[in-house]
């Protein structure tokens, strides 16, 4: 029996593949990140060719570092950003249109439309989502009916939709000869597009956004024993790794973080921030700007259901930072300048750069930095960017504990972000509760592989995955209520300041 599962991260910002052994202890990895494309405001765009060269370029850069073939590894699995539309020609493999990316505003007329009659009650209530720009469906309504060509292809049935899940295992599996045209459920619930009871393609929602049903990929489990298609002998991999599992990269660091009984709470802090809480086979509606969403789906099981709260702008911030504004070199150096203050003297960033979502999707909000005086320094900036990150989670906890009932005990983290002990010390302060980080903080990953392996008995059950689960470091918290009711009230104050900024 092979002795490693691998797992594709594919992120918005690089792509990395990681091998993991049975006690989920990494083997290998590569990463590379890819350009980001902004040609408007608002508009962020990826290359779906560069994503698919970097993705080939990882797995051979990985397997070659440890010497490993493919016989090596027992399975497959996919993660991915969620949302990033990408549509392509299935008989050459081009795509008609760079990835639109799920930070991209450009579809925030054909929201602001959704939600302003019926028609969004209707998503909210099939598919669990609130009209956003942040979704699938109105990206695909775009390229529809922006880029030339593309509708009449799509009627013919030569034009391909796919989340980045969908458009790696296409190419892995063949591509234009004869390439598997599929996606799981998790990647499915976040188009607008899918029924969250049926767990699939809607005829009513499809019709809201006209779009043909042809362009859709088969929707598959999360954890597949049947497989979604093996590696080819001229691929990147060689041949024949089972590709077993592909789930949205915030529903893989649930399963990578073992959140799965219902209660089971985890944050993941990359790029954006995803709060997601395990409500079990339950699908509870939220009330309070949340989604509702699959967290995964093993086999012929019955579907797990989330709650998740899902902010746009926290590690690109620290981005923006270093990008942007120039004053630190990079990510790790935040830190240290936000160390050299006490507090945020006074200022707060609300990094609202592509609107807020959850628990307020305003698409109609932009970022600001108030309460700025003669007094305050770039540090002061450092700590109030690393503030927004921690602002921005309590939030959705709060919101979460309204619709759930589920009071957080200590909330597991993990990401990049997960490295800055400042942060993740503010976070603490900002809940009130206990902030806990796993051995291995890069989950995404891990779950992809957890659930490829599960697939294939790689792993024999989820409890096998529990005893590989160890915590590195714990933060308490150091504030009293009053400083932490006092900071999140000017916290709220900033937010308000965001809103109505752009004409929707």
């Amino acid at each position: 029996m092979a002795d490693f599962v691998g797992a594709v991260d594919q992120g918005t910002t690089s792509t990395r593949f990681m091998v993991f052994d049975h006690r989920g202890n990494e083997v290998t990895r590569h990463q590379l990140e890819h350009e980001q494309i902004m040609p408007n405001p608002g508009w962020v765009e990826h290359n779906p060719v560069e994503i698919w060269e970097r993705t080939s370029s990882v797995l051979q850069t990985a397997m070659n570092k440890k010497r490993l073939g493919p016989t090596d590894l027992a399975a497959l699995g996919i993660t991915n950003q969620r949302e990033t539309t990408v549509v392509w020609n299935k008989r050459t493999g081009r795509p008609y249109y760079n990835a639109i990316v799920w930070q991209d505003t450009r579809t925030d007329k054909i929201a602001a439309a959704l939600d302003r009659d019926e028609r969004g009650e209707v998503i909210r209530r099939k598919a669990g989502l609130p009209p956003a720009t942040y979704f699938s469906g109105g990206k695909i309504q775009w390229i529809l009916e922006n880029v030339e060509g593309v509708r009449e292809a799509a009627e013919k049935g030569d034009a391909l939709f796919g989340t980045t899940d969908s458009w790696l295992l296409w190419n892995l599996t063949g591509g234009p000869r004869g390439g598997v045209h599929i996606t799981d459920v998790t990647n499915a619930s976040r188009t607008m597009l899918m029924n969250l009871e049926t767990l699939q393609w809607d005829d009513e929602l499809l019709e809201i956004f006209g779009i043909p049903r042809q362009m859709l990929p088969e929707i598959r489990p999360s954890s597949d024993p049947t497989f979604y298609g093996e590696t080819l002998e001229n691929g990147p991999l060689g041949c024949c790794i089972p590709l077993a599992a592909a789930l949205g990269d915030q529903q893989a660091a649930m399963v990578g973080q073992v959140c799965l009984e219902a209660g089971e709470a985890k944050n993941t802090y990359g790029t954006g921030n995803f709060l997601l809480l395990n409500t079990g086979e339950e699908l509870v509606r939220s009330e309070n700007g949340l989604l509702t969403t699959v967290c995964y789906q093993f086999g012929d099981a019955k579907p797990i259901y989330a709650l998740e709260g899902s902010i746009a702008v926290t590690g690109s911030a620290v981005q923006w930072l270093r990008d942007q504004l120039g004053i630190i070199s990079g990510a790790s150096q935040s830190e240290s300048l936000a160390r050299q203050v006490e507090d945020n003297g006074g200022i707060y960033f609300v990094p609202a750069f592509s609107g807020l979502f959850a628990p307020y999707w305003r698409s109609d909000a932009r970022g600001a930095i108030v309460g700025l005086s003669r007094y305050n320094t770039n540090a002061h900036l450092a700590r109030a960017t690393l503030e927004a990150i921690c602002y921005q989670s309590r939030d959705v906890a709060d919101a979460m504990e309204k619709d759930s009932g589920v009071k957080l005990e200590v909330l597991k983290v993990d990401g990049g972000v997960t490295a800055n002990d400042l942060c993740m010390q503010i976070q603490a302060d900002v809940l009130g509760v206990p902030v806990s980080r796993p051995v291995v903080a890069e989950t995404t990953a891990l779950g992809a592989a957890y659930a490829a392996g599960l697939a294939t008995g790689f792993w024999k059950n989820p409890e096998e995955l529990r005893q590989n689960w160890n915590e590195s470091k714990r933060w308490t918290p150091e504030w009293n209520d009053e400083q932490r009711e006092h900071g999140y009230r000017g916290w709220q104050k900033a937010v308000e300041r965001t809103l109505d900024w752009v004409e929707v």
